[in-house]
């Protein structure tokens, strides 16, 4: 049947019309960067902050007054609400296309772009506003905004007049020890951290460039990546006011999110790599391996660890476990007669700084092979496995002659024992690998041994430790530190 000339148009109408009302569906699923937008970064038209909520609890929270209250300030206020999730309950917010929840979560029925935050963002500032806070002066983000482009710090914060209103800290984060350090700030109230709750004003392109520009705790992760690019924050003294109806106001509720909120800061320092935290009193709070847990490392390869190759040092973790493994090892040898000094590293360690090396993942001593028999520990290994009532591990090692204690099942940090016998004035033992230090030497660096500060405790060290060290690994060896393979990896950055 042929189609007339009048049903031919309508079919082309309809099919327009639902290619239209298709586009317009997609384009309203889109995150706001895909869609046409506003004012431009800095126009003078129209807002120059988005405010970015993230810290909140989906259970209890007065996100819906906050927001409220800066569109009360200004309708066409941009704001973002950014969660993992879609939060549940459901939050209150209003309809309106300058109001966005922002799931950051990638989900299989949204493109890769709507869980990337800075695709919500078309300002040139963001206000991180956190949960309880609330707009109270018109004028307030502007005067922020002059105030950081004044110039003199990359952030502008103001506290909220919450119960834990805002303070400057000072902080110093050392990737290279995986450690940050608290403490109080010199010269507040410019400093390098904030503790308690404030609103932060920054740059969207300084925030958006940052590792992890949205990891909860907030405040945390902000401060530990700024701190580490050398970016102060300036704290002002005019506060944003607290909500009228807090959230948080049950003690369960306040229960529920400090445990959250401990199980959030432990995650996020992990994946930050920072394994011990020294708080602003002395506290110091650990997030690394124990004996509980595998350590922090796998097999080296080449006398090199991994954590090398990425410009960080032992991780403070298992540095803390090998001086416990060491110290304990050395009271059981010692209370059974058995003759040990410090070898190849550790005694290099022990003579540069009195401790391990700050790159070293074992510690080395030698003993007499006739001493073996005295301590029941060591009697047992040759037979098998042996684990104490301290839960340290004894085992005849696999790789060869020698002997090995493992700091638990879980933790294989370890203290190696290698047994020398003398031979004619000449200290030897049955198994050598290929480490340049591991040669024979006179015994007379043994008599007599001598006492040697090392890893929180005395050990025994060979009399003349320099003239040893020199033998074994070359002169001015204590005087220019190298990493165990400078072939492979070079402490000067060569590898």
């Amino acid at each position: 049947m042929r189609l007339t000339r009048c049903q031919a148009a309508l079919a082309a109408a309809i099919t327009l019309n639902l290619l239209v009302l298709f586009y317009v569906s997609w384009l309203q699923q889109q995150p706001r960067n895909f869609r046409a937008r506003g004012p431009r970064r800095g126009s003078a038209t129209g807002p120059r902050v988005t405010i970015l909520v993230r810290e909140f609890e989906a259970f209890d929270n007065a996100v819906p007054e906050l927001v409220d209250s800066f569109l009360q300030q200004d309708p066409g206020q941009p704001v973002v609400v950014a969660a993992d999730t879609l939060p549940y309950p459901p939050l209150a917010l209003p309809r309106i296309p300058n109001v966005r929840l922002a799931l950051l979560q990638p989900a299989l029925d949204r493109p890769a772009a709507a869980s990337r935050p800075e695709t919500y963002v078309a300002t040139e500032f963001v206000a991180l506003v956190p949960d309880g806070a609330r707009a109270d002066a018109p004028g307030q983000l502007e005067r922020m905004v002059e105030m950081l482009r004044a110039g003199g710090a990359r952030l502008v914060a103001a506290p909220v007049a919450s119960a834990n209103p805002a303070r400057c800290l000072a902080l110093n984060v050392s990737l290279r020890e995986w450690t940050a350090r608290y403490g109080p700030a010199p010269a507040a109230p410019r400093c390098d951290a904030l503790d308690g709750d404030a609103v932060v004003l920054l740059r969207a392109r300084d925030l958006f460039n940052l590792s992890a520009p949205l990891a909860r705790p907030v405040s945390t992760g902000l401060f530990l990546q700024t701190a580490l690019r050398g970016w102060p924050v300036q704290l002002l003294d005019v506060p944003f006011p607290a909500a009228r109806q807090p959230p948080l106001a049950t003690a369960h509720a306040r229960w529920k999110a400090e445990r959250e909120a401990r199980a959030r800061r432990a995650a996020l320092l992990r994946a930050l790599g920072i394994r011990l935290v020294r708080w602003e009193g002395g506290q110091l709070e650990w997030f690394g391996c124990s004996k509980e847990t595998p350590r922090c490392f796998g097999t080296v390869v080449g006398d090199t660890p991994a954590y090398l190759y990425e410009e960080r040092w032992t991780p403070p973790c298992c540095l803390r476990a090998l001086r416990e493994t060491a110290r304990y090892v050395v009271g059981v040898l010692e209370a059974a007669g058995v003759r040990y000094w410090l070898e190849g590293g550790s005694l290099l360690g022990a003579a540069r700084h009195g401790d391990i090396i700050p790159w070293d993942y074992d510690v080395d001593l030698g003993i007499y092979l006739e001493d073996v028999g005295n301590c029941e520990q060591l009697r047992g290994a040759e037979a098998g496995s042996v684990v104490d009532e301290r839960g340290f591990v004894w085992e005849k090692a696999v790789e060869g002659d020698f002997f090995r204690v493992q700091y638990s099942e879980s933790n294989h940090l370890h203290v190696d024992l290698w047994p020398f016998y003398p031979r004619n004035g000449v200290m030897t033992k049955d198994t050598w690998l290929d480490h340049r230090q591991d040669v024979e030497f006179p015994e007379h660096f043994l008599q007599p041994l001598v006492p040697l500060p090392f890893a929180g405790f005395v050990a025994q060290a060979p009399n003349n430790y320099r003239r040893f060290l020199e033998l074994k690994f070359g002169p001015g060896v204590i005087e220019n530190p190298e990493y165990p393979n400078p072939a492979l990896l070079s402490l000067a950055g060569g590898g």
